[in-house]
């Protein structure tokens, strides 16, 4: 029987999930959600994944005040407080959707939820590692991804479900959008209130005493060189960005694949089945993946799991090749495809964030991590913008193929990392 590891008296299973699926949220809702909002609203693929691409950029510069988090106040502060921005934001927009000017105001408010959700992002992540021992972070890097991902879910699933019902019923979709986002800045204020009063207070996440221009300046420009001064840079560079390369591809293609009819090549679904879709196979598979990834590195350490987990994130993507060539109407069939694609997806992920942390380890740790996550963003919206000209160009289909195709780019970068075999088991440390 494993122990449970407490800090300040608080066991991680109290803040961990609760903390990623506040990480989580608010990504789904600018990169994923929105998306599927503009596309009911008419804009075309190309618009969408472009205006996602411009909303990413928060998330891949963020390295560039990492280390202002990393000094200013403690990562406990920047979590509360950037929750609240965040649930502000999401109210602004559920008014706002209710203008004649909803997509100006919307983009904008959207752009400043990603600034503030990048913010809270390295708050996380460092508060994270400072909190738990390394043998727990590995443990609980399944736990952390689960949760993430079950934000993802929930906002693309069940509430994606929900918008659709209501505009089923109501007749009006900027209502029923302004109802949907409201209810994430209630979630927001909620979450806001738990963390104040229930994240632990890990005695190394402190206030640091020289906070001037200067210090923070020196800080700033020798946690940038300081990364990429350390050992297999390069190889390290092409593995964030290339490693989900064909997944990230799908991220935001495939839910508007399943939106778009059958004369245009897509499966016809309403918001209201998407969001069903999403919501239950979606996140059974996901939970299964992500949580069994977690504990398989646990026990044999991520240098034996790298390669399985590499097939597992890639192989599904025969699942959206099988969907586009038959366009089956059988939605069976579709939670079928869904299952094995989320769950390749959450066990092949978890590899990948295992090794970010990995090569985070030393000084600068938060701030590291934060540069790591920034370049993931950057390969994510870049994907995201070049997986929507293709399609426009190629189709469905062919998109899906070239997809599949892709894979070869995660097996690459596998081959070129290096990673300490140890790395990642459990040492005897209680964890559950």
């Amino acid at each position: 029987m494993m122990m449970v590891m407490k800090n300040n008296n608080r066991s991680p299973w109290s803040w961990i999930p609760t903390l990623y699926f506040a990480e989580g949220l608010p990504y789904v809702a600018v990169m994923v959600m929105a998306s599927i909002m503009y596309k009911l609203m008419g804009l075309d693929n190309d618009q969408i994944t472009l205006y996602v691409a411009w909303l990413g950029i928060p998330w891949i510069i963020k390295p560039l005040w990492s280390p202002f988090v990393d000094i200013i106040k403690t990562k406990r502060w920047w979590i509360v407080t950037m929750q609240l921005i965040i649930g502000s934001c999401f109210a602004g927009i559920a008014f706002s959707i209710h203008t004649s000017f909803y997509l100006q105001s919307s983009l904008a408010l959207l752009f400043l939820l990603a600034f503030s959700s990048a913010t809270h992002d390295i708050a996380c992540d460092g508060f994270y590692m400072l909190g738990l021992q390394t043998e727990e972070q590995a443990f609980f890097v399944g736990i952390r991804n689960t949760a993430y991902r079950l934000a993802v879910i929930f906002g693309s699933g069940l509430l994606v479900m929900l918008a659709g019902y209501w505009e089923k019923t109501t007749g009006n979709l900027h209502q029923a959008w302004s109802l949907i986002y409201l209810i994430m800045a209630v979630i927001f204020i909620a979450l806001f209130f738990y963390h104040r009063f229930f994240l632990p207070k890990p005695d190394s996440d402190s206030i640091k005493v020289n906070t001037s221009f200067k210090f923070i300046q020196q800080e700033l420009v020798e946690s940038i060189l300081s990364y990429f001064r350390k050992k297999n840079i390069i190889p390290t560079l092409l593995f964030i960005l290339l490693y989900r390369f064909s997944e990230n591809q799908l991220s935001v293609l495939s839910k508007l694949f399943m939106l778009d009819p059958t004369t245009n090549g897509g499966l016809g679904l309403s918001a209201w089945q998407i969001g069903l879709l999403q919501g239950t196979v979606g996140v059974i598979s996901l939970l299964c993946g992500g949580i069994i990834g977690g504990i398989v590195i646990a026990r044999k350490g991520l240098k034996f799991w790298l390669w399985p987990m590499a097939f597992a994130l890639s192989i599904p993507h025969l699942a959206y090749v099988y969907l586009a060539y038959t366009l089956p109407q059988s939605f069976f069939i579709i939670n079928i495809c869904v299952a094995v694609e989320q769950f390749g997806f959450g066990f092949g992920f978890t590899a990948f964030m295992v090794y970010l942390m990995y090569f985070a380890e030393g000084k600068y740790k938060t701030s590291h991590y934060a540069i790591s996550t920034g370049i993931m963003a950057l390969g994510v919206s870049l994907a995201n913008w070049i997986g929507g000209i293709l399609e426009k160009q190629l189709g469905y289909r062919h998109f899906f193929v070239w997809v599949l195709i892709c894979s070869v780019f995660t097996f690459a970068v596998v081959a070129l990392i290096k990673v300490d075999k140890e790395f990642g088991k459990k040492k005897n440390v209680p964890i559950t």
